[in-house]
């Protein structure tokens, strides 16, 4: 069985290897199947991510939320280094910066920010994925630090984690760490599959 750093190079090589047209017809494809499903329809707050790195692009999810008057947040990483995440609101016309990755978010304004736990659903990105619910991130534990208030509850178990992937991601199996965060359903271009 590969380690997760060599799954990890192959996965985002062959993510990367999709010609821009495919990627497209993919996320969109995903998109709309998510749009019908409840876990989006049922959820106010929505964390989604701007697509970097070939991953499944969730634009068409946000113009569709904002189109449902759902409020939209977006990652931000928090000041100091700490590998966890503030969620900024995302409305058209929200001023973009760069992050220490190169990542667009949110200027981080104070009252429009809100704590993981605030969140309804989480579009999560991802590398890898499996059919137990485990997710295979880029490895710096964003997420899973983030989240990390889930593995301590048996109720109320919010927000809701959807990672978004396209079907070739999916592997056999991903050893899990105690302090994985599982998801709670994955969404790819063919299937909504849920896990809890």
């Amino acid at each position: 069985m590969p380690n997760r750093s060599n799954q990890r190079k192959q996965l985002r090589d062959r993510r990367c290897a999709l010609e821009p047209a495919e990627r497209l017809q993919r996320s969109r494809l995903l998109c709309r199947q998510l749009a019908k499903h409840h876990l989006f329809r049922n959820s106010q707050r929505i964390a989604a991510y701007l697509s970097a790195d070939g991953e499944v692009d969730p634009h068409p999810l946000i113009e569709r939320a904002w189109a449902m008057n759902k409020q939209v947040y977006l990652p931000v990483l928090r000041p100091f280094g700490d590998n966890r995440l503030w969620f900024a609101r995302y409305e058209p016309g929200t001023p973009l910066v760069k992050n220490r990755y190169g990542i667009a978010e949110p200027e981080i304004d104070h009252n429009k920010r809100v704590e993981a736990f605030a969140l309804d659903l989480v579009l999560a990105p991802l590398v890898g994925f499996d059919l137990k619910g485990n997710r295979l991130g880029m490895g710096g534990g964003f997420y899973d630090r983030s989240f990390a208030h889930l593995l301590r509850r048996r109720h109320w178990l919010k927000p809701r984690l959807v990672g978004l992937a396209y079907g070739f991601q999916q592997v056999e199996h991903l050893p899990a760490q105690p302090w994985d965060v599982p998801l709670t359903a994955v969404a790819t271009d063919t299937q909504i599959t849920e896990f809890r």
